[in-house]
């Protein structure tokens, strides 16, 4: 059976999602109890900090029998120049899957080619696909599925907001993109999704969040986008998700954020603290959706 690798959201169907989801759901209800990843090892690469992604990748190949080994950029040669197909060729002859959060989405695409275990991108500055798994899921708990709901992505057009445009595409919902002229998502990931969902951007957050059921936002400024603070900080004003401009959505609307969150800069403290608030939920998600992840990448049948 070929090697199957998770580096965008259009790698599963709706239908894969939609399995993926309902296992990850036993696994948060504790009635999915097999171990599966028994004397299986994950490589864990990472190029850029993490809480959120080591912590539940390292938490969930545990709980399912297996381990976890962290190795950044300073652990291995990758660091020191050697090309990313040895390093992919050789980790692939200890380890039964790898996990990367790097920059260059280039780079794990390459990682995927030449490895012959199942590779799992944590994050690029292109894309970031488990955290949408972890929004999705959270989407679902509130209103039970996707279809005929609403969200609005406001701010910046960044690997977020291209994964969110993926989902939409596979899985048909409507996503609104609110951000300031030069900050759009990617332009051939949105014409993508336009084929097969209902997408739109718009520089008026409030056109994006009116009668939205998720609002959604991001940092204004990522990792390795230091330099650009200032300008950013200019550029966004006024992209700022305050309880006026959620009132503004449907009123069962929820907030999503997929964290660390600025407060005060892309989302007020007022709503990330409030009732309509799903941040923390989401952040959990992350565990369980990755969780089952790797048992229908790595574990075989386990998770039948």
């Amino acid at each position: 059976m070929p090697k199957r690798d998770f580096l965008q959201i259009p790698d599963l169907t709706a239908d894969g999602i939609g399995s993926l989801l309902e296992l990850a759901g036993r696994m948060k209800a504790g009635s999915y109890r097999e171990r599966p990843l028994v004397g299986k090892t994950l490589a864990m690469v990472f190029a850029k900090s993490s809480t959120r992604t080591r912590v539940s990748f390292e938490v969930g190949a545990y709980q399912l029998g297996g381990h976890a080994l962290f190795l950044s950029s300073r652990d291995l040669q990758i660091g020191r120049g050697e090309p990313i197909k040895d390093t992919a060729r050789v980790l692939s002859r200890y380890v039964d899957g790898i996990m990367i959060r790097t920059f260059a989405h280039a780079d794990v695409v390459e990682l995927a080619r030449h490895a012959t275990v199942p590779v799992i991108n944590g994050l690029t500055d292109f894309l970031h696909p488990c955290q949408i798994l972890a929004d999705v899921m959270t989407m679902q708990e509130a209103f039970g599925g996707w279809q005929g709901r609403v969200v609005a992505w406001v701010g910046d057009g960044n690997n977020v907001a291209n994964s969110w445009l993926h989902a939409a595409g596979v899985l048909g919902f409507e996503l609104r993109v609110a951000c300031p002229e030069g900050y759009e998502p990617d332009r051939e990931v949105f014409e993508r999704a336009k084929r097969t969902a209902k997408v739109s951007v718009y520089e008026d957050p409030e056109d994006a969040v009116r009668g939205a059921h998720v609002v959604t936002t991001d940092v204004w400024a990522s990792m390795g986008q230091e330099a650009e603070v200032d300008a950013r900080m200019l550029a966004f004003k006024g992209y700022n998700v305050d309880a006026q401009l959620m009132s503004l959505a449907s009123p069962d609307a929820i907030f999503l954020h997929c964290l660390p969150a600025h407060r005060g800069e892309e989302v007020s403290d007022a709503v990330i603290e409030g009732p309509q608030s799903r941040a923390f939920d989401q952040a959990e998600n992350r565990l369980h959706v990755q969780k089952a992840l790797m048992v229908e990448l790595m574990g075989g049948e386990g998770g039948r």
